[in-house]
């Protein structure tokens, strides 16, 4: 029996604090992608059933319910009840929480408390860049505040995480920008921008990207289906080779975030290159009751200790917790077959079974500080 009674959620949202109904529970279940196909719901997906299969038993009902009676039992238990009740029986130990996403989500120290667990912040560098352009009156000013506020950022987070494949794709020249293509660059944006406007200037996105590098935190990039963007192939982590060979050797890790359905990619870049790290969040949530072969096509390629958990979730609790029994799921079943064929030992399928689940993570954060 492999198990993993540690889990490191190492890349995650807050939970909404207001009442859910049906439209908006699924809105949130969907993660803004569309709208479902006449007379279906986005309950109809794998990530849907997955939430049926594994979410009402923490809420005192049967497993694959129909999706009224459990929302009415949410109801029921009021929107803390039952968000503590889901967090707790996930089995997530420590959440690291990217806190840029708008809305009423709860932050760190709540998703702490409410999940009897640890929380660390993840700091997004594109809100970080748009809250100091909405303070700065000139491009100097703007490019002294975003240095200092990156660096002062640093302090207290575990890691950045960055949008730029979403904001522009992954097809960025890896090199940083010269310091006039950077002040040039910000003289446009901040003389076109109104307060709030987003970054998607692709120079200012690699100035970002290279401040951070030289902070030395753990550098996280968004590929895949992880974050809405232009193309799904402009999100392909295989472009992000080149960025990977520059920063090589330079002391900061890169940890691909939602590599799905560029896994394989994501898995051998992370075998490629020493600090690349590759991420187990989407594919596993969307890929539901086939999760397992998913995960074994990452296993394929990735050394073990360069893979790490996390359910990706936002808005929901219900997502942290069909992200963590799907990857303990999965995980047993991978490792427990290969066991059982004699390919490996019971000893080492439980070394990387906590690797994976928690140790890599624990390392790559210096959560043991």
């Amino acid at each position: 029996m492999i198990e993993t009674p540690s889990l490191v959620d190492q890349y995650c949202h807050g939970v909404l604090r207001t009442e859910l109904g049906l439209g908006t529970f699924e809105a949130q279940l969907a993660g803004g992608e569309g709208l479902p196909a006449p007379g279906t719901t986005f309950f109809d997906t794998q990530t849907g059933f997955a939430v049926r299969r594994w979410c009402p038993p923490l809420l005192g009902l049967e497993p694959h319910c129909p999706p009224a009676r459990y929302l009415a039992r949410r109801r029921e238990l009021g929107v803390m009840e039952a968000g503590r009740r889901l967090l707790r029986g996930s089995g997530i130990t420590t959440y690291l929480v990217d806190t840029g996403l708008p809305g009423d989500l709860t932050g760190p120290g709540e998703m702490a408390s409410a999940g009897a667990a640890e929380a660390h912040e993840i700091v997004r560098l594109e809100l970080l860049a748009e809250q100091v352009a909405d303070t700065s009156g000139t491009v100097e000013s703007f490019l002294a505040n975003l240095a200092e506020s990156v660096h002062g950022a640093a302090a207290n987070a575990v890691a950045f995480t960055s949008l730029a494949g979403a904001r522009h794709g992954l097809a960025l020249a890896p090199e940083p920008p010269g310091p006039g293509e950077v002040r040039g660059a910000a003289g446009r944006w901040l003389a076109d921008r109104r307060v709030g406007g987003a970054l998607t200037d692709p120079v200012l996105l690699r100035h970002l990207l290279w401040i951070a590098v030289a902070s030395g935190l753990p550098l996280q990039l968004h590929a895949g289906l992880g974050e809405a963007g232009p193309r799904i192939d402009s999100a392909d982590p295989v472009l992000l080779t080149d960025f990977a060979r520059a920063t090589a050797g330079l002391g900061t890790d890169l940890v691909l975030l939602h590599g799905y359905p560029h896994h394989r990619h994501t898995a051998h870049l992370a075998g490629v290159f020493p600090h690349v790290y590759a991420d187990l969040g989407a594919e596993l949530v969307r890929t539901g009751a086939r999760a397992a072969a998913v995960l074994a096509e990452v296993l394929e390629l990735a050394p073990f200790g360069k893979l790490l958990f996390s359910s990706g979730a936002r808005g929901l609790p219900e997502l942290h917790v069909v992200g963590a029994r799907l990857f303990r799921e999965s995980l047993a079943r991978v490792l427990g077959t290969w066991v059982a064929e004699g390919s490996w030992s019971p000893a080492d399928a439980q070394r990387v079974a906590g690797l994976i689940a928690a140790g890599n993570a624990r390392r790559v954060y210096e959560l043991e500080k």
